[in-house]
């Protein structure tokens, strides 16, 4: 279980993104990038050392890393929607004294809705951060301090003086929430259901406005979600996206709940299988905390069936990659692809995950196939870090 700390100031994240963007040139609270890579070790590494030097660099107040905008033009581009349930545990494993981090997707109007930016906020615990073992050309001990725009080694030997926190509290009240862009948000959330969408809201705690939509299907008498958008709208933050997994919800006066389901099988034997539950828990004291449970047991099948399955993806990834038309049985293998080397990856049958990543660049022809390998990317992220 992983438990994200009290937000203690109701901020408008999408006002704070702004803000960052609009009067301050990367420096030592503040990085961008256009997008991170935590697929392999040296896109680990190098978001290691930022959050390490930012933590060092800001040790009593917030520092924050945005993804999604171009560095050159500062033009807000977008990423895909990334769930960071498990990744404090990364940050734990890497970093002594790790600071407290937070990753959030945040909407914005001009983006499609499967693009978000992302906001990292990094809060510093007693200490210095420094690098606990070896990874990529970074070694264990390592410690990095922010000069300016560049995270880089440095040997301290002086106490680190608290030069940023006016200025970043200053950022922060200037985007403390209203009334009007709540208001403007929930209106323009419930537009979706011009849409087709079934949507719907509720405040907790005489505070806190979730809304959320999505298309509705029953099952065994339960009712399910899917092509499914949830945001907070005080912080314009979403808190769930996918076009493709279905999800259960349920509140009361005190808490609202996601149980994420993940649909996987071969053949017929297709079912749902409960892979997370996110529940945020609202105080009268306009603070709220967010607790993420991984529920997830792989679905497990007969072995000599699996192989043969693997064997004929990789077939079919040889034949994409060739530009061979296939036939219409194929382009329904192709795109039950992702889901069939998920299953094979749970069950230990070769190398699913990394031949798909080899191909990821043909894949992208078929546009229906290429979410779906995201979405298995993202169900198996949120396994491995819970393991």
């Amino acid at each position: 279980m992983n438990v994200l700390p009290y937000i203690r100031l109701m901020i408008n994240k999408r006002l704070l993104v702004k803000n960052l963007l609009a009067h301050n040139d990367e420096n030592s609270f503040y990085d961008k990038k256009l997008r991170i890579d935590l697929s392999n070790k040296e896109g680990k590494a190098k978001f290691l050392k930022h959050i390490c030097a930012l933590s060092n660099t800001n040790p009593k107040n917030n520092s924050y890393i945005v993804i999604g905008v171009d560095d050159a033009s500062n033009e807000i581009i977008g990423v895909d929607f990334f769930d960071d349930s498990k990744l404090q545990n990364l940050i734990n494993a890497y970093l002594v004294n790790a600071p407290i981090i937070l990753y959030e997707n945040i909407a914005f109007p001009h983006l499609p809705d499967d693009k978000v930016v992302g906001l990292v906020t990094i809060r510093a615990q007693e200490g210095l951060t420094a690098l606990r073992k070896n990874i990529w050309k970074y070694y264990g001990g390592s410690v990095f301090f922010r000069d300016g725009s560049i995270s880089m080694p440095k040997v301290f030997d002086v106490e680190i003086k608290d030069i940023n926190s006016r200025i970043v509290g200053e950022l922060e009240r200037q985007a403390s929430n209203n009334i009007e862009h709540t208001l403007d948000s929930v209106v323009a959330f419930l537009e979706k259901r011009q849409h087709g969408l079934k949507t719907q809201y509720k405040v907790f705690k005489e505070q806190f406005v979730i809304c959320w939509s999505g298309k509705t299907k029953r099952k065994n008498d339960e009712e399910y979600y899917y092509r499914v958008d949830i945001e907070m709208v005080n912080e314009q933050v979403r808190l769930f996206y996918s076009a493709l997994d279905e999800v259960q919800i349920s509140y009361d006066e005190d808490s609202f709940s996601i149980l994420e389901f993940v649909e996987l099988g071969i053949g017929d034997q297709q079912r749902y299988h409960p892979l997370e539950r996110q529940t945020l828990q609202f105080f009268p004291n306009g603070t709220y905390k967010i607790v993420n449970k991984i529920l997830f047991n792989p679905p497990y099948f007969d072995r000599r069936t699996l192989h043969h399955i693997y064997n004929t993806n990789l077939s079919l990834l040889a034949k994409v990659n060739k530009g061979v038309v296939l036939g219409e049985r194929e382009l329904l293998d192709l795109r039950q692809l992702p889901e069939t080397m998920l299953i094979c990856q749970f069950n230990n049958v070769g190398e699913p995950i990394e031949k798909m990543k080899a191909f990821k660049e043909d894949l992208k022809k078929f546009p229906d196939t290429y979410k779906a390998y995201k979405e298995a990317l993202r169900v198996l992220r949120k396994v491995k870090y819970n393991s």
